[in-house]
C-alpha cells in the first residue's frame, strides 16, 4: 500500500503525472513544483502531493493556462474554482470565434468565393447587434419608399426581423451571411421591391395588405387558424363538433374585418374560395415559373425563411399545406350566426 510520505524518482512522477521527464525538471527549475526531496545521489524525488500538483499543472496547460496564473493558483493568490470559471470564458469565447470562421469557410466554399467575399463576411459575422439593426432597416428604407402600397403594410414587414442570438449555431451564422449579403445587394432590393408591387399594388390585393386584414392574418386570426388545423391534423371529420366550433369562430372573426354578418350567402362565398384556393395556388406557380418576374420564394420568402432560421422559429404555415377543401367542406356545414330575416 502507498505512503504518503512515499517518495519517487522523477521519472516515476513523470509517468504518473503523465507529463515528460524534462517538463517535470523545467517545473523544478522554474520553481513552480520544487522536489520533495533528494535521494543519497542528490537525485529528485516526489511525494504523492507533488505529483497531484504536477498533475494539475498538466491540466492547466493543455487548457492552454498561463504559467504566470498558474503560480498564482499555486502560491494561493487565487482559487482553482475562479481559475477554471476565467478559462472556461475563454474557450466558450474561442468557440464562438471559431464557429464564426466556420460559417465563413463553408460558405465561401459553396459559393466558390474570393479574397473580396472572405474579407466582406467576416465583416457580416463580425457585426455589432446594432449595426445588424441598421442593416436591417437601411433595407426596408430602400424597399419602402415610394413603393405603391397601403399606409403600415412595409412598417409590418418591417418588425419580421432577424435577431442573432448571443450564443449562435453553425446554421444560423449561415443564414445571416446569406441575409446580410441579400439585403445590401441592390440587386435583390429591386427584386423584392418589385414582387411586393406586382403583389400588393393591384386594386384586388390591396385589402389583404390594409393594417386590419394583416392585423387578423398575424395576430388575432393565427391562433383560430391553428385551432382548425388542430382539428384537421386529429383525423376529425370537418363537421365534427370541435371542427365546427374551430370554423365558426375563425368565419366569425373573418367577417368582422367588414362588418359583414355571417350570413349563408357569406359562408358559402367564403367557403368557395377556399375550394378553389388549391387551383389558384397552382395557377400563380405556373405563372410564377414561366415569368422573368421574380416570384415570393426568391424575394420576400426568402428573406422569411432565413430570419425563421436565424431566430430559430417556424415560419408562418405554408399555404400549400393548408387543407383548404377540408375547411370549405367544415364552412358549408355551418349554421349562420346571423341567418336573414324573413318577409
Amino acid at each position: 500500500m502507498n505512503d504518503d510520505h512515499e517518495l519517487y524518482p522523477i521519472g516515476d512522477a513523470a509517468r504518473r503525472s503523465g507529463l515528460s521527464v524534462s517538463a517535470v525538471r523545467f517545473y523544478a527549475d522554474t520553481g513552480l513544483i520544487a522536489p520533495t526531496g533528494l535521494n543519497e545521489a542528490g537525485h529528485r524525488m516526489y511525494d504523492i502531493h507533488a505529483i497531484a500538483r504536477l498533475e494539475l499543472v498538466r491540466t492547466l496547460r493543455e487548457l492552454d493556462t498561463d504559467l504566470n496564473e498558474i503560480r498564482r493558483l499555486l502560491d494561493g493568490g487565487t482559487t482553482l474554482h475562479d481559475l477554471l470559471t476565467t478559462h472556461l470564458e475563454i474557450v466558450e469565447r474561442q468557440e464562438r470565434t471559431l464557429r464564426a470562421r466556420r460559417a465563413v469557410l463553408r460558405t465561401l466554399v459553396k459559393q466558390g468565393g474570393t479574397t473580396v467575399q472572405a474579407d466582406l463576411m467576416h465583416k457580416l459575422v463580425s457585426m455589432t447587434d446594432e449595426q445588424r439593426e441598421q442593416t436591417i432597416d437601411d433595407f426596408w428604407n430602400d424597399i419602402g419608399e415610394g413603393l405603391d402600397v397601403p399606409d403600415g403594410f412595409v412598417d409590418r414587414l418591417r418588425t419580421m426581423r432577424p435577431v442573432l442570438p448571443a450564443d449562435p449555431t453553425a446554421a444560423q451564422l449561415e443564414a445571416w451571411i446569406e441575409l446580410a449579403d441579400l439585403v445590401t445587394d441592390p440587386a435583390f432590393r429591386h427584386a423584392v421591391r418589385t414582387y411586393l408591387h406586382d403583389t400588393y399594388s393591384a386594386p384586388e390585393a390591396r385589402a389583404v395588405a390594409t393594417e386590419p386584414f394583416q392585423e387578423f392574418i398575424h395576430v388575432t386570426g393565427a391562433p383560430l387558424m391553428q385551432e382548425l388545423l388542430a382539428a384537421y391534423r386529429a383525423g376529425e371529420s370537418p363537421r365534427s363538433p370541435r371542427a365546427q366550433q374551430a370554423v365558426t369562430r375563425f368565419m366569425g372573426a373573418a367577417a368582422a374585418l367588414s362588418g359583414t354578418p355571417l350570413t349563408p350567402e357569406v359562408r358559402n362565398r367564403t367557403a368557395d374560395g377556399y375550394r378553389q384556393m388549391p387551383d389558384i395556388l397552382r395557377q400563380i406557380a405556373e405563372e410564377e415559373a414561366s415569368s422573368e418576374s421574380p416570384g415570393y420564394d426568391d424575394t420576400h420568402g426568402r428573406y422569411l425563411s432565413l430570419v425563421a432560421l436565424i431566430n430559430g422559429t417556424a415560419i408562418d404555415e405554408d399555404l400549400d399545406s393548408i387543407p383548404h377543401v377540408w375547411i370549405a367542406d367544415a364552412m358549408c356545414a355551418v349554421e349562420p350566426l346571423h341567418p336573414p330575416a324573413t318577409v
